[in-house]
């Protein structure tokens, strides 16, 4: 037992949900003996009674100070280091404690890309559940705005339970919060208020937390630092840059936390079923368990809040609600970005209630979710005996409330997932560690020969030894590095993609594999129906217009579409089926014809309206969907019903009774032409009363169906996909498209984009008469070529397709897998499955968590994979994608030329106001003067605060972004990948350019302060200050360079460390520093000899020809590291084209020859520059460096 306990205890604890990985209990030691101050109280009077008993506080005052600021620092780092990393305040202030019940904080550990690790309080509180029984003691912390309960029974924490999992029939049987007011206090207790509510800190509590931030105590530091070396003014104006930057980047997180805070929901007056009668409460008064009732006008009953400004304003859902009566239609846009409105089904509806709610599958078609908004509801019958609210609602049952419904996990993905702007962490820390090489070899040399000279001040060489190591970092580092990326996302929202991941933009640069869904991404949503096949066996398409009766209705009544305002809502395929075939939808789901025909008996087909009574829906899954509908002749009270159903060939081929002797052939050959293929069938179910008709199932009427055809639909490609696509792949990136649809239809549409040759095309099949067997077939013919066969236990020998086609007796080289097939691999040749995943070009036939598969996949073999989609169906493989791009198809261009139109409107009325308020002030001082001009003031900042407004509504909302997608394009054209690749190489080339310029000045400057200090060489205050003036504007110029118009066929070294950079950069350092060495010297050789063995480092600083020489070649050699180690094509614009940078470089190529040539003697005596004229012809000599650079 002991044993099996000890196992347990060292196997790695599960994680406890999809945000948390871990969760460890902690008590806070008592103060005094944390180990951030009681062993460091202990070290200073240790060092107090050794200075003054061994060493003598008047002999040695300098060893003392400095050990004393030593200790001093190495304490501030400690609390420092506690501030800043949660596993080391633990380690210093906690211990750890089993029983969390008598913890008083726990670390909470998220997963990856979750936030960041935390330290929480942790409540104790007791809860009278059983008046009859004591009191209960509830232990909980909240994390990212989520309550989380300690469970004694299974010695864990978890999430809170919702009722999401019940039987259906325990939702129809709920009456609400119906016994008391205590329990609904209790549940209030349990899982808090409705509430999503952003706490916004104040300017003063956020600045202060990004100073305590690692890199800027490390530039402070630097900076005092440099005080000590008397350099002033180059102190203040490095830190008055670096507070400025971080107050500009606090200001937009402040804006960015009010925009996050407007998207959660204001509360409104909401019908509430409690305590047996209907009340109105605040809708963040909601808990689980509610029964409410919501309809399309809901929120606007508060009187309140009836007014002009929302009298059209449609609330949207303040939880997650399931629909228990009434049907509604809902927009989910918000949180998913499908244009399509969604039918919500209530669960009276369904005839199986004795089945459990699955909200995450078909449960989804019952449950409102908080953040959409309702734009059609239906109430329940009048003349049923159910509940039914007094404003008419639909009765729905609260599921979930606050941040864990829907819309709360898309605003804490936006709050909490990684926002740091940077590029990446591991290789800047390694660059870091490679330049500490050459640091350490520097500061040691200084330390070294200093010691050499006993007279030397020793507090200066420690000084001068830690500004060497510390100048290995730059201080504008981070500053450089986010500039890069803020830039890029500027660029793009230009173009109208928003990222709400901005890390992900290099990445973007690096790409291997781009990945496509198919439908309403590649082609367009615009569908044709060409016509229904098979009809009596024949191949050819006949029109709708001459198809049989059965064909027909199947074709009017199988849809899952609603009548909203006169106006046809849901799937586009269906729209155009029924406006195809001319018929029309009435609000009361009666399908009628638009033109009369005269049909038997005298009858016409307009007098013929088919009512549809149930839905069974459309899933991914079944790939299938039917409907129960009937007609009443007239002139009869019976009602006569069919069920009708259409899905894929393959699905309903079982479901058939009589099938057509070619029914594969049929649908296969349209199926190869690029058609989307569906198949029809009917049943007759006769008359039949409303109990029987409830009481059928999808089982009941999916089975013994009548043929009725094949429903043949072409799609055509956007305008812009075979340009994108032949863009992509001749930028080298690997394309592979990932489709819901048919192989066939999926390999002919990636024909036409010139991604796979048909004939050449392999599709992974499994054998009719074996489950056991599959083999690769041709999409064109199974009987023209070989079949490649393995054994489920077998291994296959496999060739890299790119290679396939250079060998004699080999017939192919692309593939095609189903999802059928890649489960197949998965599952029993996964080996097989690895080594040919990157080489598949389409993927057919999979479901939203296949594609997920696939995508996760990738990125663990090691390619950076993008992603790009547009529908619900891709949420996953988006989320799980390096780059996610999804496609707004519900914004259209028309909206961005409105918005753009307006905005130059009013920039218009803005230049004629402030033209008139200065033509105001030119007219003097008299009153009407006056009065003219503050009207025109006032009306200017109006008009100045419309158009910040508005471009305000132009940043990512949630509207703007899809639930999981880090790039949200606000149109339905993939030419966006392309302009994100572009931005992404970009940052990648200017984050790798600046390291290697960083690189190349960090090298100079540890030369220039180990053995030309020890010379005493060494800058003034002002050259300093200059230095990096000049410096600061290469770099801000460089970071805002644009990417060509085109995508290059060469894609950009994806890291910094590789053999083309770190040869450049050294070979770059060798010629700057042999280039500096010469010069040194031969400023040396024209100089008076020096008098003393040993320099005076002490000594106030005086102009020399070495110290002017070093300092004229140390700019001249900066700014020609900026000319020659940018990149320009074919990434990003020449340095001709960067005009701000070639501006700024030329400028300080210009100061620095103003300053040697003494073109103004009063200039260059500021800045402590001798006479060159007479010594040394300095400028034959930078010639000479500029060409040994190039």
């Amino acid at each position: 037992m002991n044993r099996e306990d000890e196992k347990n205890s060292t196997r790695p604890r599960p994680r406890l949900n999809d945000e948390i990985e871990s969760v460890s209990a902690y008590k806070f030691r008592p103060f005094l003996i944390h180990l951030n101050i009681a062993p460091f109280f202990l070290g200073y009077l240790v060092w107090f009674v050794v200075w003054s008993q061994k060493f003598g506080m008047e002999e040695y005052p300098e060893l003392g100070m400095i050990v004393t600021v030593l200790i001093g620092i190495l304490q501030i780092l400690t609390c420092l280091f506690c501030y800043w990393f949660v596993e080391f305040r633990v380690l210093m202030q906690c211990s750890l404690v089993k029983d969390p019940e008598k913890a008083e904080v726990v670390k909470v550990t998220p997963t990856a890309n979750n936030g960041f690790a935390e330290l929480v309080y942790i409540h104790h509180k007791f809860v009278i559940k059983d008046p009859n029984q004591p009191a209960e003691k509830v232990t909980w912390f909240k994390f990212q705005k989520t309550k989380y309960i300690y469970d004694a029974d299974k010695k864990q924490f978890k999430a809170l339970e919702f009722p999401i999992n019940n039987l259906l029939s325990y939702y129809m049987e709920s009456k609400g919060y119906s016994q008391s007011e205590q329990q609904i206090q209790d549940s209030v207790s349990y899982f808090d208020l409705n509430q999503m509510v952003m706490d916004i800190p104040k300017f003063i509590e956020l600045f202060i937390e990004r100073a305590t931030a690692p890199f800027f105590v490390f530039q402070v530091f630097c900076v005092l630092l440099w005080c000590l070396d008397e350099y002033w003014y180059y102190s203040v104006f490095t830190l008055f840059m670096l507070i400025s930057f971080e107050c500009t980047l606090v200001q937009q997180q402040l804006k960015n936390m009010q925009m996050i805070r407007q998207m959660g929901n204001q509360p409104f007056k909401i019908l509430v079923y409690r305590l047996r009668k209907w009340i109105r409460i605040n809708s963040d008064e909601l808990v689980p368990g509610d029964i409410v009732s919501v309809s399309r006008n809901f929120g606007l009953q508060n009187a309140n809040m009836v007014n002009s400004s929302t009298n059209n304003q449609n609330f949207s859902l303040p939880c997650d609600i399931l629909l228990l009566r009434g049907q509604c239609i809902v927009n989910e846009s918000m949180l998913t970005g499908e244009s399509v409105p969604i039918i919500k089904e209530p669960i009276e509806s369904r005839n199986d209630l004795k089945t459990e709610l699955d909200i995450d599958n078909d449960g989804k078609l019952h449950v409102l979710f908080g953040g959409t908004v309702i734009v059609q509801h239906t109430p329940p019958p009048k003349n049923d005996s159910g509940l039914r609210a007094q404003d008419n609602g639909c009765i729905g049952y609260v599921l979930r409330t606050g941040f864990n419904t829907s819309q709360g996990k898309l605003l804490r993905t936006i709050m909490y997932s990684v926002k740091r702007v940077t590029a990446n962490n591991l290789e800047t820390f390694m660059f870091i560690l490679f330049l500490l090489i050459f640091a350490i070899a520097a500061s040691s040399y200084v330390w070294i020969e200093g010691s050499k000279d006993p007279s030397r001040n020793r507090y200066k060489l420690l000084l001068e030894c830690t500004l060497i190591l510390t100048s290995v970092i730059p201080p504008e580092l981070p500053i450089e590095l986010a500039l890069a990326v803020n830039t890029s996302l500027i660029s793009l929202v230009k173009l109208g993609i928003y990222c709400t991941e901005p890390f992900r933009i290099p990445f973007a640069g690096k790409l291997d594999i781009c990945c496509f869904d198919k439908t309403g991404t590649l082609t367009s949503d615009d569908l044709i129906v060409e016509g229904v096949a098979g009809i009596n066996d024949k191949q050819e398409i006949v029109s709708v217009k001459e198809i049989p009766q059965e064909t027909l209705y199947t074709l009017a009544t199988c849809h899952t579409l609603m009548n909203l305002d006169e106006e046809l809502i849901g799937d586009p395929l269906e729209k155009v089926t029924l406006q195809t075939i001319e018929w029309s939808l009435t609000k009361g789901d009666v399908v009628i014809s638009k033109k009369p025909k005269l049909l038997s008996e005298g009858i016409s087909n307009k007098s013929v309206g088919w009512k549809i009574y149930q839905r069974f829906y459309f899933s991914s899954a079944l790939k299938r969907m039917s409907v129960i509908a009937g007609h009443t002749k007239p002139g009869s009270s019976d009602t006569n019903y069919i069920a009708t159903c259409k899905g894929a060939p393959e699905v309903l081929k079982s479901m058939i009774k009589e099938l057509p002797t070619n029914f594969d052939s049929i649908y296969l050959h349209y199926a190869r032409e690029g058609a989307r293929v569906l198949c029809l069938g009917y049943k007759d179910l006769g008359v039949l009363s409303h109990q029987e008709i409830r009481e059928l199932n999808r089982e009941k009427i999916e089975n013994n169906l009548n043929f009725a055809g094949f429903v043949v639909f072409s799609s055509p490609l956007k305008p812009d996909s075979k340009n994108v696509i032949k863009e992509i792949m001749n930028a080298s990136h690997h394309i592979t498209m990932i489709t819901g649809d048919n192989p066939l239809t999926a390999c002919h549409v990636a024909s036409k984009l010139r991604l796979i040759d048909k004939k050449k095309t392999f599709v992974l099949e499994k054998e009719e008469n074996s489950s056991h067997h599959w083999s690769w077939k041709s999409i064109l013919d199974d009987n023209q070529t070989k079949k490649i066969e393995f054994a489920a236990n077998q291994s296959q020998k496999y060739l890299n397709p790119s290679k396939l086609k250079d060998l004699p007796n080999v017939s192919y080289s692309y593939l095609c897998l189903t999802g059928e097939g890649f489960d197949y691999l998965f599952k029993n040749e996964f080996n097989l499955l690895k080594k040919i995943i990157a080489e598949v070009k389409v993927f057919a036939r999979v479901s939203p968590k296949q594609k997920e598969q696939v995508v996760t996949m990738l990125k663990k073999l090691g390619y950076v994979t993008l992603m790009c989609g547009d529908g619900t169906n891709d949420v996953g493989a988006l989320k799980h994608a390096d780059v996610g791009v999804a496609l707004l198809s519900n914004n259209s261009s028309v909206d961005n030329a409105e918005y753009e139109q307006k905005k130059k409107a009013k920039l218009t009325e803005a230049r004629q106001l402030s033209l008139e308020v200065n033509t105001s002030r030119l007219r003097g001082n008299n009153l009407h003067a006056q009065s003219s001009m503050i009207n025109a003031q006032k009306k200017l900042a109006d008009v100045l605060k419309e158009i910040e407004e508005a471009e305000q509504a132009q940043i990512v909302k949630l509207g703007d972004a899809s639930i999981a997608s880090p790039f949200t394009y606000k149109q339905s054209s993939i030419q966006c990948v392309c302009d994100i690749i572009k931005q992404g190489r970009c940052t990648l080339v200017t984050t790798l350019q600046m390291f290697k310029i960083l690189a190349l000045n960090a090298l100079i400057l540890a030369y220039s302060q180990s053995v030309l200090y020890l010379d005493g060489i060494k800058l003034s205050d002002g050259q300093a200050t200059m230095q990096g003036l000049l410096l600061a504007g290469c770099f801000l110029f460089i970071s805002r360079s644009k990417p060509l118009k085109n995508l290059s066929t060469t894609r950009p070294l994806p890291n910094i460390f590789n053999l083309y950079t770190i040869l450049t950069v050294l070979g770059q350092f060798s010629v700057h520093l042999s280039c500096l060495i010469y010069l040194v010297n031969e400023a040396y050789a024209r100089s008076p000899p020096k008098e003393e063995k040993f320099v005076n480092l002490d000594a106030e600083f005086k102009p020399s020809l070495v110290n002017s020489t070093v300092y004229i070649i140390s700019m001249s050699l900066q700014v020609a590291t900026f000319a020659i180690n940018y990149k320009g094509h074919p990434f990003m614009e020449s340095l001709k084209e960067n005009k701000p940078l070639l501006y700024s470089i030329m400028f300080s190529a210009g100061a620095v020859f103003v300053l040697a040539a003494r073109l103004m003697p009063d200039l260059s005596d500021q800045f402590q520059i001798v006479d060159f004229s007479d010594e040394v012809n300095i400028f034959e000599s930078l010639e000479k460096i500029l060409i040994q650079n190039h």
